[in-house]
């Protein structure tokens, strides 16, 4: 194992540097917290692939694939068909609106008020997001170096927090990059074609498993069905994908930038319920589904390979790690303690090192992730949790606000409201893991939008034209929403007609 630990030491060492490299370019809020809005289509799709495909994608598809065969890929699938609907219908009109978080995306469309309890509940989602992929180094530090779960946790979560902190975006950025670079040869370069063909082929993967195995809907219905409506909406609505779209050098970067990321997610949700499938003919009674990809690798390839495959599982779950950590402490900064600050925010705002704040917080809900990891211990549930809440309060006012004008601030709030407590009330009747919740909850939610938006009046004139105005790239000269501090919108003439 000697190189294999090499592999993995460099590459750790390199995320490290990547950090140093990254605080010397983030000098402002806008560079720290969306990499300035400069980045490119190749640059663009290679880290927007990187922060969706995380260990749940890479340890998890494969672990589907084992147990469900070729279906396995559908989880993964509905993240790609998210990821593709967000940027062919919506990420050119995000890009265009330079904002930082999906909470003041709603203050410019409602008129203001609506962006403290989407804030709350959009970083509750993401803090529960970061707390999962942390959790996840405990597996594969506990293959590499056989080391115990609280230490595995926080060599790899403060390794995140590390360069995290010190650049911010410009240095997720670079690292997603060379993850996203690392999991295509790890995984679809070297482990797909070796796992097929240790497991004898693909028509030996069909003489030696049932035929259900290879059926398109051999999961059943019902579990495709709420892996769409979680996972393919949930692509639509959550902070850390919009923050990425926030970086795109212009719409249409966005656009295609991110629908060469979706198609590739395509691509690697098949290649992981393949290896799934391969790992199943090979060792056919594993006690968890969820060990096919570390038994896998550590039995079946050579020295160096496995060392980078292993690199590549470590890089899916430090993308997404990385990822939701700093849209959590955006959030949490932006939409909730500058909220609270009120006027106090208003009045030193011009003093007030933002770089230095947003950066603090970054470092303070990184080691709340570490803890909140190291005590929990049914993450599928808190994770659950999470989704429940983003999908059945957000999705609707969301959407509603980019596709329907009558939609008001009154509707907005009722809908967050009354589609978070059904789903609330629901889990606590069906269970955390039921899919009723979010059903029921999504169609309370949006029941309430319509009904409280035709109920009350409509939003002002002068709003929706800064709106519309915003959504074409123009400088509208208005002042920002209500609650909105007035950096946040980011904008300047040149970036704007850019």
């Amino acid at each position: 194992m000697a190189v294999d630990y090499t592999v993995i030491v460099l590459y750790l060492a390199g995320m490290l540097a990547m950090g140093w490299w990254g605080m010397r370019r983030a000098r402002s809020k806008s560079e720290f917290l969306v990499a300035g809005r400069r980045l490119g289509p190749w640059m663009y799709s290679g880290t927007m692939a990187a922060i969706v495909l995380g260990g749940a994608s890479t340890i998890g598809g494969v672990g589907l694939g084992y147990k469900y065969g070729l279906s396995g890929a559908w989880m993964v699938f509905a993240i790609g068909l998210g990821l593709l609907a967000l940027s062919v219908f919506f990420s050119a009109r995000i890009a265009r609106l330079k904002v930082y978080t999906v909470s003041e995306m709603l203050d410019l469309r409602y008129g203001g008020r609506a962006g403290v309890i989407s804030g709350v509940v959009m970083w509750a989602y993401t803090l529960m997001l970061a707390v999962t992929s942390t959790i996840a180094y405990a597996t594969i530090f506990d293959v590499l170096f056989d080391l115990p779960r609280t230490l595995a946790i926080v060599l790899g979560g403060t390794i995140v927090v590390a360069y995290s902190t010190l650049g911010g975006m410009w240095s997720i950025t670079i690292t997603d990059m060379v993850q996203f670079v690392v999991k295509t040869i790890g995984v679809l370069l070297l482990l797909l074609p070796i796992a097929v063909i240790k497991a004898g082929g693909f028509e030996g993967m069909r003489d030696a498993l049932p035929t259900s195995y290879f059926e398109p809907l051999g999961i059943g219905g019902e579990t495709i069905f709420t892996y769409v409506l979680i996972y393919t909406f949930g692509m639509l609505i959550g902070q850390d994908i919009w923050q990425r779209v926030f970086t795109a050098r212009t719409d249409k970067v966005a656009k295609w930038g991110g629908t060469v990321a979706g198609t590739y997610c395509l691509a690697y949700a098949l290649a992981g319920a393949v290896i799934g499938t391969a790992a199943k003919v090979m060792y056919p009674t594993l006690p968890s589904a969820d060990d096919a990809f570390a038994t896998i690798v550590k039995d079946e390839l050579p020295m160096g390979v496995r060392g980078l495959v292993l690199a590549a599982a470590l890089a899916a779950v430090m993308s997404t790690s990385s990822g939701a950590l700093i849209a959590c402490a955006t959030v949490a900064n932006n939409d909730i303690w500058s909220r609270l600050r009120g006027s106090v925010a208003r009045k030193d705002e011009n003093d007030h090192d933002e770089v230095k704040g947003n950066r603090l917080f970054i470092l303070v809900m990184g080691v709340a992730v570490i803890l909140i990891a190291i005590a929990l211990n049914d993450v599928v549930q808190a994770l659950t949790v999470a989704y429940n809440l983003l999908v059945g309060g957000l999705l609707v006012p969301i959407l509603g606000g980019l596709l329907w004008r009558r939609g008001t601030v009154q509707g907005a709030l009722a809908a967050v409201a009354v589609g978070g407590l059904t789903v609330i009330g629901l889990m606590w009747t069906y269970g955390i893991l039921a899919n009723e919740p979010v059903y029921y909850g999504l169609l309370a939610s949006l029941a309430a939008y319509v009904i409280v938006s035709l109920a009350t009046r409509p939003t002002d004139a002068a709003v929706l034209a800064n709106w519309r105005a915003r959504l074409a790239g123009q400088d509208t000269h208005l002042a920002p929403a209500e609650g909105t501090a007035p950096e946040g919108t980011g904008a300047t003439p040149a970036t704007l007609t850019g």
